[in-house]
């Protein structure tokens, strides 16, 4: 019998007012104090492609919470990756306020360790825009470790990296246009030293090597780097 996942939306209340959040939970069921993911969209909303990777992770047994990051400007957002709707998704990533959103992350983070319980731990895991916040919520202590998938703009905060405390494994191309070998390069040093922290590149992979939706969707590479964030994850959190 295929396993449905159990999944719903839920709002999740900040100070600067009460959005949509997918919740998809462990067909197993919520352990005390289990593990728990803040899943971060691409600039295409939480659409049907990030709801499918929040059940993914839910079936490899995390509560799994992705916020809906554009919901002063595009509410509950669902778009493509091509003509109109990428135009749209630029149009609502270049209106978002960081600062702002990544205050949304800490009360997401707060929800879902509501719904975890006492002891359990949080992770990011983020794509493309996402990459980029899960790599804020590292940095400002929000939670216990992260995933960034190639995180667009995290060269240009490298700042931030000094006060990272928590492990960080980074995804990117070898092929992402969006993100040179040499931003790739100043991440890796940035980072070096820092406990946990690895950095891998995928030889033939392009910026979205991981959506299965897009043309640019590298289906070994996905499947390395889920593999390789799940041992990383199982031993961070």
């Amino acid at each position: 019998m295929t396993a449905i996942p159990d999944s719903k939306w839920i709002r999740v209340d900040s100070d600067a007012g009460s959005f949509d959040a997918y919740l998809s939970l462990p067909p197993a069921g919520k352990q005390p104090g289990g593990p728990g993911i803040v899943l971060l969209q691409e600039i295409f909303g939480v659409n049907e492609h990030i709801r499918a990777v929040a059940d993914q992770y839910a079936a490899d047994g995390y509560v799994v919470l992705a916020p809906d990051v554009f919901w002063r400007t595009g509410p509950r957002v669902e778009l493509g990756y091509a003509g109109a709707d990428w135009e749209r998704a630029m149009t609502l990533r270049n209106a978002v306020d960081v600062e702002a959103t990544v205050g949304d992350i800490a009360a997401t983070v707060k929800a879902l360790r509501a719904e975890i319980g006492a002891g359990g731990k949080v992770a990011a895991v983020g794509y493309c825009f996402g990459g980029l916040l899960s790599y804020l919520s590292a940095a400002r202590g929000l939670v216990d470790a992260a995933v960034p998938y190639y995180g667009g703009g995290i060269q240009n905060h490298l700042q931030e990296a000094a006060s990272i405390k928590v492990p960080v494994q980074f995804h990117y191309g070898a092929l992402d246009a969006h993100i040179p070998p040499e931003a790739v390069t100043s991440v890796r040093t940035a980072m070096t030293g820092k406990r946990g922290s690895e950095v891998f590149v995928y030889e033939g992979a392009d910026h979205g090597f991981n959506c299965w939706a897009r043309a640019s969707y590298h289906q070994r590479s996905a499947a390395l780097a889920h593999g390789r964030a799940l041992a990383f994850l199982a031993e961070a959190l």
